[in-house]
C-alpha cells in the first residue's frame, strides 16, 4: 500500500519545525500579541485566502485527464473554500478596522510572493505541487487556529464575531486533513510526489515569512 502521506510528513519535518518556532506564530497561538498584530495577520490572510478558489480552479484546469480523480477532489475543496475571504473581512470589521480599506489595499510583499509562487507552481512546474501549499496552510490551522482564537479572544477582549475565520478553520481543517491524507496516499507518480514535497518545503518558508513580517506588539 502506498503511504506517501507519511513520506511527505517526514520529508517536510525540518521545515515544519523551523516554521513552528517563528516568534509571531508561537506568541499568537498563546494569545500573546497586540490587537494591531492580529489585525495584520487577518489582513494578510485576506490577501492570500482570496486566491484560494482561483488557485484551486487553475490547478484543476491543468490536471491531466488520466488523473480525473484528483480534479474531482479539487472540486470538493472549491466547494468548501468558497467565500472564506469574506469571513476574514467580517472578522476585521469586528476588530474595529475598516474592512473595505483592507479589501482595496495591497498585500505585504511576503504575501504577494507566496501567492505568486503558488500560481507559478501550477502554471509552470507541476499543478499537483499545489498540494504542498494545502499541507502547509491546512496543517497549520489544525495545529493552532482554535486554540489561538480562544486565547486571543480573552487577551484582546474581542467578541466571538472577530474570530470566525480562526475558529471555523480549526475544526473544519481537521476534517480536511483526513481527506488530504487519503488523497495523498493515492498519489503514486514519483514526479508528482517530488513536486508536492518541494512545494511544501517552499511554502513553509514563504508562509513563515508572512508571520515573520508581522510585529507582535
Amino acid at each position: 500500500m502506498n503511504n506517501f502521506f507519511d513520506t511527505l510528513m517526514t520529508a517536510t519535518e525540518q521545515e515544519r519545525l523551523e516554521f513552528q518556532q517563528i516568534e509571531t506564530l508561537k506568541k499568537g497561538s498563546a494569545g500573546d500579541i497586540s490587537l494591531t498584530a492580529y489585525q495584520s495577520f487577518l489582513t494578510q490572510a485576506y490577501h492570500h485566502v482570496k486566491h484560494t478558489t482561483p488557485l484551486l480552479m487553475a490547478c484543476g484546469s491543468r490536471i491531466p485527464h488520466a488523473k480525473e480523480w484528483l480534479r474531482n477532489a479539487l472540486a470538493e475543496y472549491i466547494e468548501e473554500e468558497l467565500g472564506h475571504q469574506e469571513w476574514i473581512l467580517n472578522d476585521i470589521a469586528a476588530t474595529g478596522l475598516d474592512s473595505e480599506t483592507v479589501r482595496n489595499g495591497k498585500p505585504h510583499y511576503t504575501t504577494e510572493l507566496m501567492v505568486a509562487y503558488a500560481y507559478d507552481m501550477i502554471m509552470r512546474v507541476n499543478p499537483v505541487g499545489f498540494f504542498g501549499m494545502v499541507l502547509v496552510l491546512e496543517g497549520t490551522s489544525v495545529a493552532l487556529a482554535t486554540h489561538a482564537a480562544e486565547k486571543l479572544k480573552a487577551n484582546l477582549n474581542l467578541p466571538d464575531s472577530a474570530f470566525s475565520y480562526l475558529s471555523s478553520h480549526g475544526s473544519l481543517d481537521i476534517e480536511h486533513m483526513g481527506f488530504y491524507e487519503s488523497l495523498m496516499n493515492k498519489v503514486t507518480d514519483s514526479e508528482d510526489q517530488k513536486a508536492i514535497i518541494h512545494a511544501a518545503n517552499m511554502f513553509y518558508r514563504l508562509y513563515g515569512d508572512i508571520f515573520r513580517s508581522i510585529s507582535i506588539y
